[in-house]
């Protein structure tokens, strides 16, 4: 008996939609990273991404209007998203960012589709919802890809100008994650259609958790196809198959919904029982029966990467901006909170890890930009972004305290803090993805033989011994070379190399090289010694998976730092905190990883391959986190960069802090002289700063000009620090501040 067929006997089959989803996609930088040898001047080589002059007009434009016309606050206490919101969205084609042209959509780039996401995301999670839905996985990308030329003149125009509102369809109540056992089915039959008996499917159907559903009037449907009366074949079961039909097909049902975590976008149920439609439903026709899964895998892997990660980008940006200026201007014990080391912790975790968030952003968007669809990069990017958001809202939530956790027009976090776990749900829980997508798909993908093994191990062909035992020898071959390269960087620093032109980044790219060479044999002798096993072991394979994921994480830190940042002087500390932090998560997987392989002279002959011996993994430091959170508070071109997606509009959260802070930095030079000042010659009884800072003026210690700049931050500051109020009823009060000036604004106008 050969080695294959020793080998057939014992891996477990691949499932067709497994198959299709390890099919689906193409392969990027992620494999010279598994590989161990992470590509630096590939990445480097890649072109950058930045907004066309269309694409910026459309910012500046039709995305200003709607963040000032959407009041969120109230949206979230309604219950529908106003009408002329919609209106505004389907006139404007936000619904169209990925349509071609010629059937009058926008064509944008992924990475302007992102970056509008991301600031739509900013102000409203549910209006960032509904415009990301049709630009991601969806019937419009269906059709692009695999709809017949009909379907798309039919279809495309109208959702372009979103005279068609469109859903899809996946989720059962009886599958979620394992989509592939969906019960929905489709039986192909002949019916009634336009007056004649033409042949389709009586289709039957019970679907949840569908974005846009209650709204829609053009469903995508995926089920599965059977044709028990081989009227196309001798095949009973044809598989996975997705249609277009009409709200208005007589047995569609649409309407109801769900309430995801208060947020007021539409998302609800579809159902259908023997609802007869005709072949020319099926997107891209009959021919396409059974061609659904490879469908949506494919067009799921390029929509994962943006959407749902821009989600966690804006919470990131959000969180920083407004907890970095809260820091700053909120003060006790007579200073700024974000002096106080406890603070300072979590707002440089929040500014390293925004700096990651963006980074992240941009580089996987620049890799769909090439009209990729990286499947494990996009899979990194949806689990990493999305709970690296859910993170950083958290610790913001921890800052502002107790301003954060009362709702109302001035808290900016409360959306973000909801929304989040909902990016963290769909398209694939993350449980999922990082536990079976990531390591799961990464392997198969990213060997350079592996694949082909596996094709061969399963194959009938009578060539398959021979064809195998060449590939063998390969992976053998490959194996080899990984172990001697792991040990030479491992044990001998010198040989991990650096092309960096930068001395700050030449350290930090060595340690990227050094982490990929261990990755690669740890993930050959895992295959090896466990084989089919690994995919039971989610633990396992989610911390190589986590070693990839981090690993691409710290590659996107050093190009954004590289070539994107404007200022590198005061993005420095930013950049030390993300590479520090991705490369400590990705050194404490691997440690984890090998001290839970079950295997013990595996296990050993792992820390003997990458000189792992202790669970000792470098940390960030006190200083540098002191550093960072100092830097957040200032006024500087890098803070701009991550907080770029924030659009301020008069009067909202944002704008009432930012005021607060700008002018809080005009003051410092006065409040340093009423602080001296005070120190040496109290006022008693304080009163209030505006008492303080009056007995001040008049005793000759402050200018009436700058007495007049410190009464209007300090007003600017009580706004700030103030929350909304509400009456016994819940009615919320005027948001504006009512200070009595009656002292203050006399002498103020009198100096």
């Amino acid at each position: 008996m050969s080695i294959r067929t020793s080998l057939k006997k014992v891996l477990p089959p691949i499932s067709l939609t497994e198959q299709e989803a390890l099919d689906a996609g193409d392969v990027w930088i992620e494999s010279s990273i598994y590989q161990g040898k992470p590509d630096m001047a590939a990445l480097r080589a890649i072109p950058g991404a930045k907004l066309s002059a269309e694409e910026q007009a459309f910012l500046d434009g039709p995305v200003t209007t709607l963040l000032n016309m959407v009041d969120d606050f109230a949206l979230q206490n309604g219950k529908h998203i106003p009408q002329h919101i919609l209106d505004y969205l389907s006139v404007n084609k936000f619904f169209a960012l990925i349509i071609p042209k010629k059937f009058g959509g926008l064509e944008f780039s992924p990475y302007a589709n992102s970056t509008i996401v991301a600031t739509i995301a900013a102000k409203s999670g549910a209006i960032a919802v509904t415009v990301m839905v049709p630009n991601s996985l969806g019937p419009g990308e269906l059709l692009m890809h695999y709809g017949t030329a009909a379907q798309q003149e039919q279809w495309l125009p109208n959702l372009a100008v979103g005279k068609d509102i469109p859903c899809f369809a996946l989720t059962s109540p009886e599958a979620g994650s394992d989509a592939g056992s969906i019960p929905d089915a489709g039986i192909v039959t002949k019916g009634m259609w336009n007056g004649e008996e033409v042949l389709g499917l009586s289709v039957s159907w019970d679907k949840r958790y569908i974005t846009l559903a209650p709204i829609a009037t053009v469903l995508g449907l995926a089920f599965k196809v059977f044709d028990p009366e081989q009227l196309l074949g001798e095949k009973l079961e044809l598989g996975i198959t997705c249609a277009l039909i009409p709200k208005s097909h007589p047995g569609v049902q649409l309407g109801n919904r769900h309430d995801p975590m208060g947020m007021r976008f539409y998302n609800g149920t579809t159902r259908g029982d023997k609802v007869f439609i005709p072949m020319d439903f099926i997107i891209g026709g009959q021919k396409n029966i059974g061609r659904g899964w490879q469908m949506l895998v494919s067009c799921l892997g390029a929509g994962r990467g943006i959407s749902l990660p821009a989600m966690g980008v804006a919470s990131g940006q959000s969180a920083l901006k407004s907890t970095a200026e809260y820091s700053f201007v909120r003060e006790q014990f007579g200073v700024p909170i974000g002096r106080f080391e406890g603070i300072q912790e979590k707002l440089a975790d929040i500014a390293g890890k925004t700096f990651v968030l963006e980074a992240m952003r941009v580089l996987t968007t620049e890799g769909l930009g090439l009209g990729l669809k990286p499947s494990v990069v996009t899979a990194i990017a949806k689990y990493h972004m999305t709970e690296l958001g859910r993170d950083v809202n958290s610790s913001a939530m921890d800052i502002q305290a107790g301003k954060a956790i009362q709702r109302g027009p001035q808290n900016n976090l409360a959306d973000g803090y909801a929304a989040q776990p909902i990016a963290i749900t769909v398209e694939g829980a993350n449980i999922l993805t990082r536990s079976l997508m990531i390591f799961g798909q990464g392997a198969m993908r990213c060997h350079p033989h592996l694949k082909e093994m596996v094709d061969l191990i399963h194959s009938n062909d009578n060539n398959a011994d021979a064809e195998f035992n060449k590939v063998l020898m390969k992976t053998v071959g490959f194996s080899v070379k990984n172990s001697l390269r792991s040990i030479s960087k491992s044990y001998l620093p010198f040989l991990r190399g650096s092309q960096t032109a930068l001395p700050e980044v030449k350290k930090y790219e060595k340690r990227i090289n050094a982490l990929s060479a261990k990755l690669a044999p740890l993930a050959d002798l895992s295959l090896l010694v466990l084989g089919g096993d690994l995919k039971k072991a989610e633990m396992l394979s989610a911390r190589l998976g986590d070693v990839m994921s981090y690993l691409y994480a710290a590659m996107a830190v050093v190009r954004f730092y590289e070539q994107k940042v404007s200022n590198r002087n005061e993005a420095k500390p930013f950049f030390e905190y993300a590479i520090q932090w991705t490369l400590q998560q990705g050194e404490q997987a691997l440690v984890d990883f090998v001290d839970n392989f079950p295997n013990t002279a595996t296990r050993g002959l792992m820390r003997v391959l990458t000189n792992t011996y202790t669970r000792s993994v470098k940390s960030i430091s006190d200083k540098l986190k002191r550093e960072l959170s100092d830097a957040t508070m200032q006024q500087s071109s890098i803070m701009q960069e991550l907080t770029h997606l924030i659009k301020v509009t008069p009067g909202d959260a944002n704008d009432i802090n930012e005021r607060a802070f700008v002018a809080k930095h005009a003051v410092m030079p006065q409040l340093k002289i009423i602080q001296k000042a005070l120190k040496t010659n109290p006022v008693v009884p304080f009163i209030s700063f505006e008492h303080a800072v009056n007995k001040l003026h008049e005793a000759g210690q402050l200018s009436g000009q700058d007495l007049a700049l410190v009464l209007d931050y300090n007003e600017k500051r009580k706004i700030a620090v103030r929350v909304d109020e509400y009456t016994f009823d819940l009615e919320l009060l005027d948001t504006e501040l009512n200070i009595v000036k009656e002292q203050t604004a006399p002498q103020a106008n009198a100096a």
